[in-house]
């Protein structure tokens, strides 16, 4: 991967490789985070922790639409922009992604913690 040679980092969490541009990318690019299947490519290594729920959402929506998730994907941000409406902010997949990884760490925070032996 051109990105690794260029300084970049890559991992494996839960199944999925994040990888992380190099730093001298990073002030060329406002980049968040973006998911392509089983792999999320990030700004930095800090900005794939902060929106790692986020993404592991569109990974699972991968998983349950196939390669058909390429096509809905921007079909309905398409859609969006055709009634006006913000084309990121209001798609589907995001709409859906923000909800579940927000309830998801919800659950986590709100789980019992394991009394140390």
């Amino acid at each position: 991967m051109p990105i690794l040679l260029l300084g970049g980092r890559a991992h494996v969490h839960a199944g999925v490789l994040e990888v992380a541009l190099p730093s001298t990318q990073r002030t060329r690019l406002d980049l968040g985070a973006i998911t392509l299947g089983h792999v999320v490519l990030g700004g930095s290594e800090h900005t794939l922790c902060q929106l790692r729920a986020h993404e592991q959402e569109h990974v699972r929506q991968y998983e349950r639409w196939g390669l058909v998730f390429f096509l809905a994907y921007p079909a309905s941000s398409l859609l969006q922009l055709i009634c006006g409406r913000h084309p990121y902010w209001l798609n589907h997949f995001e709409v859906q992604a923000r909800a579940l990884s927000e309830q998801r760490m919800a659950d986590t925070a709100q789980a019992p913690t394991k009394p140390e032996a």
